[in-house]
Formats: structure tokens, sequence, C-alpha cells
């Protein structure tokens, strides 16, 4: 079974902790297994890239690197840092909602 974590992917979070702290960015992609996030513009390094078909020049290209999901919280409409809680709705659907604002998130 895989974890449920409060991070999900399109959702606006803030670095806590590390290289990149303060910083905001979009999630581009969870990863449940190493419970680790890529972020948008938020720990970038440098990496070595072969000559291949597609790229056949090859060189050196920055990418963003994952983050330890413990290190990040999600950013509300507001702009604040904030925990995330589990609710129903009225019709009964689970909605994810921010603890600091009581209001629903995306």
């Amino acid at each position: 079974m895989e974890k449920r974590l409060k991070i999900k992917s399109g959702d606006s979070v803030k670095v806590l902790s590390g290289g990149s702290r303060g910083k905001t960015g979009s999630v581009l992609s969870v990863d449940r297994k190493k419970d680790r996030v890529v972020i948008e513009g938020v720990n970038i390094i440098t990496k070595h890239v072969k000559p291949s078909a597609s790229n056949p020049q090859g060189g050196v290209v920055k990418v963003e690197a994952g983050i330890h999901i413990s290190n990040v919280m999600v950013v509300d409409s507001a702009g604040n840092a904030t925990r995330v809680g589990r609710r129903r709705n009225d019709a009964g659907k689970l909605t994810r909602y921010s603890k600091k604002s009581n209001e629903d998130l995306k």
C-alpha cells in the first residue's frame, strides 16, 4: 500500500531547511518510496549528460534535485506556510484544508 502524504504534485510549497531555505515553488513530482519531492526552481544541481541521439551535443545541464518531504510545507492561498488536514465536505468527499486559515486547498 502506498504511503498517504500531505503534499501532492502541483501544490505550492515553501522550503523550511537546507540550502534552498525560504524559497517557494510548485511541486513537480513526488517520490513516495523515498519520501522526496522535486520542486520547480529549487535545489538546482549541475548534471553532466553524455551525448545521445536526442541530445547529440551532451554537456552540462542544470536540473532540479529532490528534497526530503519533511523539509517542505504547503503554502495556502494567503501565502502562509501551513499544516494540512483532511475533512469531509458537504457531499461527503474527503478534502484537504489549511489548518492555519481553515480554508480548503485546491
